[in-house]
């Protein structure tokens, strides 16, 4: 039965391929939307004072309903066939694009993060389908692989959906440009699940908890009570504490200290995003079908190293008083030192997250597997919304990049330190 499932590649199996591109069409309509929305703060003049506070509190719109309703999507992805949950979901989505729209097209930035949020309504609930559908269509040593191409998916899309973003936001942007590609996207990402094969329901007799609080708190203790999932779960919601605060300073480091205009931030993200789908490759290929949990170590201390050297560049320097593209940018000493530390920082976390999710997903039982990725959703999200709450207040307390991102990599190595202190022994 092994051999047979494995011998089709992935991406041309039915069990995998629409999962894929369902992944991918919803990440890039999330990424175009939130880039859109970064580049009208930053270059529209839409909001001129705490810009840079506004665009990490952009982040955090998105991640939030991640802590507050990531127990609910488990709990109905146990209870209910997850290809069907997830095409419901997806169906609604597209009701949330038409509000991203209208916030468009009137130039309004609350309706604007109104769509976000909602986006991130419809992101949260299909999380843990996402990722718990894996194991239910994939062999264990499959696992590695198909992590690392969601992953991939998922990087690629940030990457295609923020040069196309930062396209349609360009000068004030085109309204006709930015609803064909949001509803687009997510028409295509509801046709794509509709493909998905179905799983049947995983556990039946489950009753949804109505109180969210109670169910995020029931999945937070089951969590716990196992150590080698809190220990993972710990790691990967490290790694999107990380992603996050890289993300949101970047386009303020661009423009602020390098000095580059909306294509020169496209091109770091661009250079972030293919870094990140890199080291996902990478790792599956470390991996070779196993768990090998001392790449996550590798890729941790990576990181630390490579965000420590990106804010030691630019420490005690002044604004940028002018703004250029990518190739005077990049031209330059700092703006060539930055991006390889931006792609270190990229490739590293893809080593970093890869074996340590296909950890969790193995390590998950079958009948509560949904529960569990729903509970390392809720820390990844307490991580994530932490973050951009704590940097957001530093920022509007006059803390600069430069040191933001040394806080990061001092505190990423001491994560790394811990990991290797209390890594569960690789399968």
């Amino acid at each position: 039965m092994t051999q047979t499932r494995a011998a089709k590649p992935l991406m041309l199996s039915r069990r995998f391929a629409p999962l894929f591109w369902c992944q991918f069409f919803a990440a890039f309509g999330d990424n175009f939307l939130k880039t859109s929305l970064v580049f009208l703060i930053l270059f529209s003049g839409l909001s001129e004072a705490n810009s840079a506070a506004l665009v990490t509190i952009a982040s955090g719109i998105f991640i939030a309903p991640y802590f507050f309703l990531s127990a609910l999507g488990g709990e109905l992805a146990d209870r209910y066939d997850k290809a069907m949950v997830a095409q419901r979901l997806k169906f609604a989505e597209m009701f949330v694009a038409g509000i991203a729209v209208t916030g468009f097209m009137l130039k309004s930035l609350p309706v604007l993060f109104v769509a976000l949020g909602g986006f991130g309504v419809i992101a949260s609930l299909f999380g843990p389908i996402k990722y718990g559908i894996l194991p239910d269509h994939l062999v264990r040593e499959e696992l590695p692989a198909g992590n690392a191409l969601i992953e991939g998916a998922t990087f690629i899309a940030i990457l295609t959906g923020t040069i196309v973003g930062g396209i349609a936001a360009k000068d004030g942007g085109h309204a006709g440009v930015f609803a064909a590609m949001v509803m687009g996207f997510a028409a295509l990402c509801w046709l794509s699940s509709l493909l998905i094969p179905p799983t049947g329901q995983g556990a039946p007799h489950l009753r949804i908890t109505r109180n969210v609080a109670a169910s995020t708190w029931a999945l937070l203790r089951h969590l716990r009570a196992d150590r080698r999932l809190w220990w993972g779960a710990m790691v990967t919601s490290w790694f999107w504490l990380t992603g996050i605060v890289v993300l949101s300073l970047l386009p303020t480091l661009v423009k602020g200290l390098i000095g580059g205009n909306e294509d020169t931030v496209t091109a770091y993200l661009v250079i972030f995003s293919l870094a990140v789908g890199a080291g996902s490759g990478l790792a599956a290929i470390i991996a070779r079908g196993r768990i090998v949990l001392r790449t996550t170590l590798a890729g941790a201390v990576l990181l630390g190293l490579f965000a420590l050297d990106l804010g030691f560049i630019f420490r005690g320097e002044a604004i940028a008083s002018a703004l250029a593209g990518p190739a005077i940018v990049f031209w330059s000493g700092h703006g060539l030192r930055a991006a390889i530390d931006l792609a270190g920082m990229a490739i590293a976390g893809g080593l970093f997250i890869v074996p340590a999710f296909a950890a969790v997903q193995a390590w998950s039982d079958v009948d509560y597997r949904a529960r569990t990725i729903a509970a390392v959703n809720i820390l990844n999200a307490a991580f994530m919304t932490g973050a951009t709450v704590i940097v957001a207040a530093l920022q509007a307390f006059g803390v600069g990049v430069p040191m933001l991102f040394v806080g990061l990599g001092a505190a990423t190595l001491l994560v790394a330190l811990a990991i290797w202190r209390t890594m569960p022994r690789s399968e």
